[in-house]
């Protein structure tokens, strides 16, 4: 049981998970180094996230949780779960792939674009009107990634960043907005953990297949012919994927969805100083100011009282 009367250690559950997803982008682009594509990335590190999940299924059924079977579900769990998953392989494909062609700062910043497009779906959706906070933070979350996009050192398209990367990037947000949309009312008899299982392993058979269409299966196999490979891919799944998966939930249930979302905005700085430290990466000044005012519009969406931005159903 955890203790709800100390909300420090649901907020400091929360930024621990925060650090943990932060090392993703380093982890990711080691891996890059040693020969793996980001495809094979995908495929061991949800594949290793999704046994690691596997096995607090098999925990909580021990502890008397039920089994939620596919036929118990109706039509619009289905297809809410179904869609989930989808956005979730969606958001791992394009995220590594943007990994490997811009600075992992880049990627984080664009993707931190994903409150602002779930706050324009949830008025679509007739869910929420965007009141004045809302309105004012999609002006600067737009101006800050207008800045991030062209502000960046050196000549060239878009200040020298790849283009394709940084539309990857925002296929990545635009993914993580789907998948928050989709949890917040679809499949929620379905328990956390079960539901987390299916996600991540739809995402490592797509990544498979894609890695069979793209003529580098061999890149899957490769770890298992390195120890340090085999070592460092295990460790991602495990540790950067499906402990702070466990925490992330934890906390959101600890001390609520809105404050867990705005905690987790702690990734995006701790993974732009490990890409400095360990990758060697810095970006200009006027992607940093982009950058602040992309987070800062996240932040003041998430203050919204309101559930849609919960990034995964809690349930």
């Amino acid at each position: 049981m955890v203790d709800r009367r100390s909300p420090f250690l649901g907020s400091f559950t929360v930024v621990f998970a925060a650090c943990l997803f932060a090392m993703l982008g380093v982890l990711s682009r080691t891996a890059y180094g040693e020969g793996v594509t980001p495809y094979a990335f995908v495929t061991w590190r949800s594949g290793v996230a999704a046994i690691a999940m596997a096995v607090a299924v098999l925990f909580t059924l021990r502890r008397g949780r039920r089994l939620v079977g596919w036929r118990s579900l109706t039509r619009h769990d289905r297809v809410a779960l179904g869609v989930a998953a989808l956005a979730g392989a969606a958001l791992d494909v394009t995220m590594f792939l943007a990994f490997a062609r811009v600075p992992v700062a880049i990627v984080l910043l664009c993707f931190y674009l994903f409150p602002a497009m779930v706050a324009i779906g949830s008025a679509l959706l007739g869910w929420e009107p965007i009141d004045r906070p809302r309105a004012l933070a999609l002006v600067i979350a737009l101006g800050g990634m207008v800045a991030v996009v062209i502000g960046g050192e050196g000549t060239g398209a878009l200040g020298g960043l790849d283009p394709v990367g940084v539309l990857l990037a925002i296929g990545s947000a635009i993914s993580q907005a789907v998948f928050v949309l989709v949890a917040r009312r679809g499949y929620r008899q379905v328990p956390t953990e079960q539901a987390m299982t299916l996600i991540l392993t739809v995402s490592a058979s797509i990544a498979t297949l894609l890695a069979i269409a793209a003529g580098a299966l061999s890149s899957v196999w490769l770890p298992f012919s390195s120890p340090s490979l085999f070592a460092l891919l295990v460790f991602t799944g495990i540790v950067a994927a499906g402990i702070p998966s466990f925490l992330f939930l934890a906390g959101i249930r600890w001390i609520g969805g809105v404050k867990a979302g705005i905690l987790m905005l702690a990734q995006a700085p701790i993974a732009v100083a490990l890409a400095a430290v360990f990758l060697h990466e810095s970006i200009g000044a006027v992607q940093v100011a982009g950058g602040v005012g992309i987070l800062a519009a996240a932040f003041v969406i998430q203050r919204a009282p309101s559930a849609s931005l919960d990034p995964i159903d809690p349930e």
